[in-house]
């Protein structure tokens, strides 16, 4: 499994951590390439990030910017991405084994050791394989791509 990952300005020194520890970890880890600098723009790494995502079916993707909400809108807008700004181990777990998510968004001023925590939860939690939890995933499935006709 290879993880990508991308930041904008405010969350560039938290990924270089985080690339570090999972390096460390044994993983392999792809950044952006889009170029940071003051005037950079967070939808930029989150959409490379989930077309990148897309390609690559069973890899994961984690983005940060200054509170991961932003971050976490634009991926969203990205057909078949599911990610989720998390703030903690539990959100990082159901996230993925509830909801399916398959890229997680972060604050950049989160500490590292909590990041790590969070990340390790992300990456080792099993995807959703309960009954409800699938069935809801795929109504979201059905609605983006227009088939949902439930409402």
């Amino acid at each position: 499994m290879r993880i990508f990952i991308g930041a904008d300005h405010r969350g560039v020194e938290l990924k270089k951590l985080i690339i570090e520890n999972l390096k460390e970890d044994g993983f392999e880890v792809i950044d952006t390439e889009h170029t940071n600098d003051e005037s950079d723009d967070y939808p930029d790494f989150a959409f490379e990030v989930g077309n990148n995502l897309l390609k690559n079916k069973g890899d994961l993707g984690i983005l940060i910017c200054g509170n991961g909400i932003g971050i976490s809108i634009a991926a969203n807008k990205v057909k078949g991405i599911r990610c989720a700004r998390v703030l903690s181990e539990d959100d990082a777990f159901k996230a993925k084994n509830h909801n399916g998510a398959n890229c997680i968004a972060l604050g950049a001023d989160q500490k590292i050791e909590e990041v790590m925590e969070i990340i390790n939860v992300f990456i080792s939690t099993k995807s959703a394989d309960e009954v409800r939890h699938l069935k809801r995933i795929d109504k979201i499935i059905k609605y983006e791509n227009g088939e949902y006709n439930e409402l």
